[in-house]
């Protein structure tokens, strides 16, 4: 299962994680494989070409081949390289296995469904899970204190908040705009409210906005602060001790601070998850 290329397909960004042969060792509680290098592409913008860059440079291609053509004497065999995909956007996907097969047709990239994942699924529709949100839960599970719940925030397009009881099954949760969604449906839907974004934001807007924009960041920034700061409270009533809470993607890293010292946050929550889920997959084989 190793060396890997884990890949969080989303709604507008594809991220990419090289786990090396070190990923192929065992990770103690508490502690979370991470990746050796990182490279993005977005959804709208998908140039392929430019993932041969990055994976050469991780000594990835020379050893793989460029298998354009026959294998000869001049061209060994390629070293194995799992490709375990995670995606919540069908078409991307779908795009990236194609370019894949083109590029390595000897490599089988693994699109990830809900069954291939080491964790319990208690909810009414398991296929319908976003996948993200269960590999979330994978790598909470790795995190998270014995007997302690946890809750899972992504900030992504959309923001999800999950429960992951204290027996490590993934029990649902709730699902919001993300703050550039609302952002964009503010300018859409008014006539002059202009859109903002939150792609360069360092810090937390301050609440007081003294012109538009900012009244628009105070409004979207706060109150999703709000919003998941209440769904925490109301999901760690079910619960006889406090969650534990992490927060990944997006401006995940501006509202962490802002809901206390539980709250932490794994900027690579997802690709670990899938990461653990190929080391498991060794054992389930």
């Amino acid at each position: 299962m190793f060396p890997l290329v884990a890949v969080d397909v989303g709604n507008r960004r594809i991220k990419f994680g090289w786990f090396g042969r070190s990923g192929a060792e065992p990770h103690p509680a508490g502690q979370l494989p991470e990746p050796e290098s990182i490279f993005y592409l977005e959804t709208s913008e998908e140039e392929w070409d430019q993932l041969e860059p990055w994976l050469d440079s991780l000594g990835a291609i020379g050893s793989m081949g460029q298998n354009h053509g026959p294998l000869c004497s001049e061209h060994p065999p390629p070293q194995e390289l799992a490709w375990w995909i995670g995606s919540v956007n069908r078409p991307a996907a779908a795009r990236l296995v194609e370019w894949i097969a083109r590029r390595w047709p000897r490599q089988a990239p693994k699109l990830l469904q809900w069954t291939d994942l080491p964790l319990q699924v208690q909810v009414q529709q398991p296929h319908r899970v976003g996948i993200d949100r269960l590999l979330n839960a994978v790598a909470a599970n790795r995190l998270r204190e014995p007997d302690r719940p946890a809750v899972v925030v992504d900030v992504g397009t959309a923001i999800t908040v999950d429960w992951v009881s204290a027996e490590g099954a993934f029990c649902g949760g709730a699902i919001l705009p993300g703050l550039e969604m609302a952002a964009k449906a503010l300018h859409r839907f008014t006539d002059l409210l202009p859109e903002v974004s939150f792609a360069q934001e360092a810090e937390p807007p301050p609440a007081l906005g003294r012109y538009t924009e900012a009244a628009i960041r105070s409004g979207l920034f706060w109150g999703t602060l709000g919003a998941v700061r209440e769904l925490t409270t109301r999901l760690a009533q079910q619960a006889s001790v406090p969650p534990q809470v992490f927060l990944t993607g997006g401006a995940s890293a501006l509202l962490a601070p802002q809901l206390g010292p539980e709250a932490r946050y794994v900027p690579h929550l997802t690709l670990a998850g899938i990461a653990l889920s190929a080391w498991a997959s060794r054992f389930t084989a």
